[in-house]
């Protein structure tokens, strides 16, 4: 049987660099808490295997802003799943949830593509990694 990879759950502190001059935190910002939480989930689904992290590519990140984050809720959690596995490509869903009160405050979709190391073209997923994943598709 093979062991799905864990959904990944990153908390991340509001920084006050973080703010915009109406005190919320700035939509850019929101990119670098998702990344944040990608980045734990990939150490996370890969292991000790930083090699292969670096072959990872983002391609396309989408987001929806639901409810403004302030430095009043103190940190935010990211939720990251997976969505959908292609050949060379990963899904994922992923959330940002106010620490202070599970608020949902951002959903975001993010394909991430398996590349050479030049980062140059696409390469097929290794097929342990790809079974992983496919067992890991959230409902």
């Amino acid at each position: 049987m093979t062991t799905p990879i864990e959904p990944g759950r990153k908390t991340v502190p509001i920084r006050w660099r973080d703010l915009d001059g109406f005190n919320h935190v700035n939509n850019a910002v929101y990119l670098n808490y998702l990344e944040e939480g990608r980045d734990a989930w990939l150490n996370n689904a890969l292991g000790e295997g930083i090699t292969q992290l670096t072959e990872f590519v983002v391609r396309h990140v989408s987001i929806d802003f639901i409810s403004a984050l302030t430095q009043e809720d103190g940190a935010v959690l990211v939720k990251v799943e997976v969505e959908s596995v292609g050949n060379s490509s990963i899904t994922l869903r992923e959330t940002v949830h106010a620490s202070s009160d599970d608020r949902l405050c951002a959903s975001a979709r993010g394909v991430l593509v398996h590349t050479n190391v030049e980062h140059t073209e696409s390469k097929l997923l290794p097929a342990d990694l790809k079974l992983r994943l496919e067992a890991s598709i959230a409902s």
